[in-house]
């Protein structure tokens, strides 16, 4: 039996280079970055000062008062985000079809702002005067919960939580769902807002983050050999998945085929990936023959390239495991060095920029490489935009605790 085809037909960001789909793709083609100096809070005890924060967000453009009241910004993003993929889908969601339709929204850390806000409630004034609305503003599976309240959309609903995969695992467990027939459409992606004194404090406690202080927009600089660390980012990216007959029958607009899921564990360590690659190497591996696509039919890679010592190193160490020789003709970005490292939000924000490179022929490059590290030898777009055929594209994330999740998608063709 064949599988059911699964075609991305929606698209919707909030990001730190732009809130909506055309400025996020333009700044991120120019090389524009979102990284800058922390403004929501003191920082000047923090060994870490920069992060790529959301700007110009305004929830009301997308919920009444009193629903946006009612969420915290991890959720806002989501809901934003979930709209504009809908809009972007032209999809109607009604009584005939709400049963067909679902949601799967991913967070690494969920409502950690409201969670730390409340607490201090509580040890200033009391549990009496904890919000009754703290729960559901802090739990990560409420951004499933609050987009399919918001378009009545009462299908498989759920979160996957794997750390900096959570997007990318969310999106191939929604394109899983479509495959087995549960569902014909998936709101689908990943959201995260955690630019926040505790989250920013701990990460720079694990010395995970990066300490260039005095060139924000340089700082995240995957690959190259003067990498320190991530810049923390927030966002949400969400995609529609349909199944390719129900997408065509309504003259849907299809960006382009999801084709392939991999999923892996390192089962190495808490935070640090597998040096040597393995895990990785076997999701990618996986994905591919998901697909039914040979490595050497890939054209580009979005890789997770988080700008740290080891993780760079082992991707691309990955990569070559996968792919073989094929590796070294391959062109591969890392788009953080612009949009800072959005955790859970990661996976679904650049799996929307591979989707947009398949459309436009055009990769997003690399930005800060300045100084090539002789172990991380592949080609990464390095600073400047480059016009490319994309027919086959991969995107991967691989989160703390050793979750790898790769994507597959190709150009369409019925």
């Amino acid at each position: 039996m064949s599988k059911r085809r699964v075609v991305i037909t929606g698209l919707g960001v909030i990001s730190p280079v732009g809130n909506d789909i055309i400025n996020y793709w333009d700044n991120l083609t120019r090389g524009k970055s979102g990284i800058d100096y922390i403004d929501r809070f003191d920082v000047s005890a923090f060994p870490t000062k920069i992060a790529a924060q959301v700007k110009d967000f305004e929830p009301l453009d997308y919920l009444s008062r009193k629903d946006a009241r009612r969420m915290d910004r991890f959720l806002q993003f989501a809901s934003a985000a979930g709209r504009q993929a809908v809009e972007d889908a032209q999809l109607t969601i009604n009584q005939e079809n709400a049963d067909r339709v679902g949601v799967w929204i991913g967070s690494g850390i969920g409502g950690i702002e409201t969670c730390t806000k409340q607490h201090e409630i509580l040890l200033k004034k009391g549990p009496g005067s904890v919000s009754p609305f703290l729960i559901p503003m802090m739990i990560s599976n409420m951004a499933a919960g609050q987009v399919s309240i918001m378009f009545g959309a009462r299908g498989p609903n759920g979160c996957t939580v794997t750390a900096c995969a959570s997007g990318s695992n969310s999106i191939g467990d929604a394109f899983r769902i479509i495959q087995n027939n549960d569902a014909d459409v998936m709101i689908a992606g990943g959201t995260e807002a955690s630019i926040t004194p505790l989250a920013v404090a701990g990460f720079c406690s694990m010395r995970a983050l990066s300490t260039n202080n005095d060139d924000p927009q340089g700082a995240s600089r995957p690959f190259d050999t003067a990498r320190d660390g991530f810049v923390m980012g927030e966002g949400a990216g969400m995609v529609i998945l349909e199944e390719m007959n129900h997408a065509l029958e309504r003259g849907a607009r299809i960006y382009a085929e999801l084709v392939g899921y991999g999923a892996t564990g390192d089962a190495y360590h808490i935070v640090q990936p597998n040096p040597e690659g393995d895990g990785a190497a076997q999701a990618f591996t996986a994905a591919l023959q998901d697909a039914g696509i040979s490595p050497e039919e890939v054209d580009y890679i979005n890789a997770h390239g988080t700008s740290t010592e080891i993780n760079d190193a082992m991707e691309t160490k990955a990569i070559k495991m996968a792919l073989g020789s094929h590796a070294y003709k391959v062109a591969v970005s890392s788009t953080k060095s612009m949009t800072g490292h959005m955790l859970g939000a990661a996976g679904a924000v650049e799996l929307i920029a591979v989707t947009l490179a398949c459309q436009h022929s055009l990769l997003p490059p690399t930005s800060n490489y300045k100084n090539p590290d002789p172990v991380c030898d592949l080609d990464y777009v390095p600073n400047t935009a480059r016009e490319k055929t994309v027919n086959v594209a991969i995107s991967d994330s691989l989160g703390f605790g050793g979750h790898n999740a790769v994507l597959v998608i190709k150009k369409f063709t019925e």
